[in-house]
C-alpha cells in the first residue's frame, strides 16, 4: 500500500467539506495531533493525515451512527492506511471500536477540545488564539451556555485516556494552536510579522 500524502489527504478533505470552518477544524485538530506526535516520537505524517481526515464526511454524513460508520469505507477506497480509518472509527463512542493505540487516544482527546479552544479564541477582543490561557479555557468548561455543543465528558475523558493532566493538555493544545494560529485564522490582532512567518497552507 502506498502511503498517502498530506496534499492528497487534505485535497480528500476538501473534496466533501466545503465548510471554511470544518476545514478550520480539521487543521486544528492537525495541529494538536501533530504535535503530540513530535511529543511521543510518533510517525507525525500518519497522525497529520488521521487528523485530517476523522470529519471528512460530516457533510455528507451529519448524523450519527453514519458519521464516521459509512466515511469508513469510502476511506478504505481511496486506499487510507487501516490504522488511521480505526482511529477515525475509535473517535466515536458509538463504533464499539475500542480506543487502544496511543493515536487513537490522542486524536479523541484532542478533537472536542481542539473545537473548544478555537471557540474561546473568537470570543477574546482580538480573536487570537495568543489572548486564550489555561485559566479562561477551564472557566468556559464550567458556562454550559459557551459552546453548548462541545462535550465536556470527552475533553475530560480524552485527557484521562492520554494519562495526562487536563491542564497540561489544555496548555500544550494552546501552544499547538498557536504555531499554526495565521492558518487557523486565530491569529486575530497580532501584528502582520508573526503572520508573514506562518507556513504556507495547500
Amino acid at each position: 500500500m502506498v502511503a498517502m500524502t498530506r496534499e492528497q489527504a487534505w485535497d480528500l478533505l476538501c473534496e466533501f467539506t466545503k465548510s471554511d470552518g470544518l476545514r478550520r477544524h480539521a487543521l486544528a485538530v492537525e495541529a494538536c495531533v501533530a504535535a503530540y506526535a513530535r511529543k511521543f516520537g510518533e510517525d507525525e505524517a500518519k497522525w497529520s493525515l488521521t487528523a485530517l481526515l476523522h470529519d471528512f464526511d460530516w457533510e455528507i454524513h451529519p448524523t450519527v451512527p453514519d458519521h464516521p460508520m459509512k466515511g469508513e469505507p469510502m476511506l478504505a477506497e481511496r486506499g487510507v492506511d487501516p490504522e488511521i480509518r480505526r482511529a477515525i472509527l475509535s473517535h466515536a463512542d458509538f463504533s464499539g471500536v475500542l480506543r487502544e493505540s496511543p493515536l487513537e487516544k490522542t486524536l479523541f482527546a484532542c478533537d472536542e477540545l481542539a473545537g473548544f479552544l478555537t471557540a474561546c479564541s473568537y470570543v477574546k477582543p482580538g480573536r487570537s488564539i495568543h489572548e486564550v490561557d489555561v485559566k479562561s479555557v477551564r472557566k468556559k468548561l464550567k458556562d454550559k451556555a459557551f459552546a453548548r455543543s462541545v462535550s465536556r465528558d470527552d475533553i475530560t475523558n480524552g485527557a484521562a485516556e492520554l494519562n495526562v493532566d487536563l491542564d497540561q493538555h489544555i496548555g500544550f493544545c494552546i501552544e499547538a494552536l498557536k504555531a499554526r494560529a495565521a492558518e487557523l485564522g486565530l491569529a486575530g490582532a497580532e501584528p502582520p510579522c508573526s503572520a508573514a512567518h506562518a507556513s504556507p497552507q495547500n
